[in-house]
């Protein structure tokens, strides 16, 4: 998360991920850094039809409903207003949205209206200058669980768990599962999600600064860099369980907590409920925002490629070993920091069925892209802007919302 150089906007180069908390930065999201000349090629990748589009046909095209761009036509209804909000998830068993605000509190969204009482009130625990902030909140898949990601107060990434009381996080039961030391104030990362198999994912960038500066991004030896998975539950006195079908398990140069490294500041990423595919958007350094798509099967020890590519472009020298680049791109082209969302799975817009819904922090404008037989075939803009546009959610039906950092959370309907 990038600099925050105005009230509202600390996200702009952290491309959304930085900012998840604060959001904007200073310049369109090059932090500053910029150092290594950008050449043409992803000289130490596989060509775009890499290993990790080995998708089933049916995870790569929906034969139930036909997906037409050209026929979608949106409209943002304000649902509520909170106080920067930055992330929107749901419980099992329950219609309520739950939101994170940047700082530090847990709200609960029924009926269009907020409760009276916070969920959880972390405020007095959270860091929210800079890129930081409460950045991420999950379920359990049973509910009975609420996972946070915040900036604490000495400047680190903490990610506890709750046992739900209620509609309220029962603070008596809090236990940290990880407690990240951060050199530098922007790319936390920060995002948590309970993936289709039921174990917590968590989503870290490489540290901050400019440009990558500990590489952390290609050295699995640290988590800073990475996306973790973990089985949440204790185990031999340790927080949580090392699931022993992580790629690096057995790998002693490697962290055991690595599924996917090589990224720069993944905000946000999502598995599709119908596919399980892994879509993950990862802000750029001073040229190019990017969007990854994994299915589930081929994510596991991943290497996206940073601080060596941006996108696919060259940054750095040093190698990547089959580095998988991304399968759409961008340049800074008055966008600066890309906000990942979903790909849309519900019934009030049907020819937006199985398109992934994404923006920018920048502009704000709602964007979608169709993914078929392994390249984007079709990329829309519509006309629909949401300011500090800083993250997205998915409701129980699969229907979509959009975060304002400015306060505002939308839903996003047919026009």
């Amino acid at each position: 998360m990038p600099s925050l150089t105005t009230p509202v906007r600390v996200l702009a180069t952290l491309a959304l991920v930085s900012l998840v908390a604060a959001c904007a930065p200073a310049s369109s999201g090059s932090d500053g850094a910029a150092t290594a000349p950008a050449q043409p090629t992803m000289a130490d990748a596989p060509s775009t039809e890499s290993s990790a589009d080995g998708a089933t046909a049916a995870q790569q095209s929906d034969n139930d409903q036909t997906t037409d761009l050209s026929a979608v036509r949106l409209a943002l209804e304000p649902v509520v207003e909170l106080e920067a909000p930055t992330a929107l998830a749901v419980r099992p068993g329950d219609t309520a949205l739950y939101v994170a605000e940047r700082a530090g509190h847990v709200i609960r969204i029924a009926d269009g209206a907020a409760d009276d009482e916070p969920v959880l009130d972390l405020s007095a625990q959270t860091t929210s200058d800079s890129e930081r902030g409460l950045l991420g909140l999950a379920f359990s898949s049973d509910g009975d669980r609420l996972y946070v990601s915040f900036t604490n107060t000495a400047g680190d990434s903490q990610l506890d768990e709750y046992r739900m009381r209620g509609n309220t996080a029962d603070r008596s039961t809090r236990r940290n599962l990880l407690l990240i030391t951060q050199p530098y104030s922007n790319h936390n990362g920060g995002n948590a999600v309970t993936g289709p198999d039921g174990l917590l994912y968590y989503g870290l960038g490489d540290g901050g600064a400019g440009g990558d500066p500990l590489g952390a991004g290609q050295d699995r030896s640290t988590l800073l860099g990475g996306v973790l998975r973990i089985d949440p539950t204790p185990s031999n006195g340790d927080p949580y369980t090392i699931p022993q079908d992580n790629p690096f398990v057995s790998d002693d140069d490697a962290r055991d907590e690595l599924w996917i490294f090589g990224v720069r500041n993944p905000w946000r990423f999502s598995f599709d409920r119908e596919s399980d595919d892994l879509w993950l958007a990862d802000v750029g350094q001073q040229a190019i925002e990017e969007i990854n798509r994994l299915p589930f099967d081929a994510a596991a020890g991943a290497n996206l490629g940073w601080n060596v590519f941006e996108g696919t472009q060259r940054f750095s020298d040093g190698g990547a070993p089959a580095a998988i680049p991304p399968v759409f791109e961008y340049p800074h082209d008055g966008r600066c920091s890309v906000t990942g969302g979903y790909v849309y799975r519900g019934e009030r817009i049907p020819a937006l069925h199985g398109a992934y819904v994404y923006g920018d922090f920048c502009d704000g404008i709602v964007r979608a892209l169709v993914y078929e037989d392994g390249s984007v075939v079709d990329e829309r803009a519509f006309e629909v802007r949401v300011p500090a546009l800083v993250s997205f959610g998915e409701d129980q039906d699969g229907e979509l919302y959009a975060l304002s950092l400015e306060g505002t959370v939308y839903r996003i309907t047919p026009s």
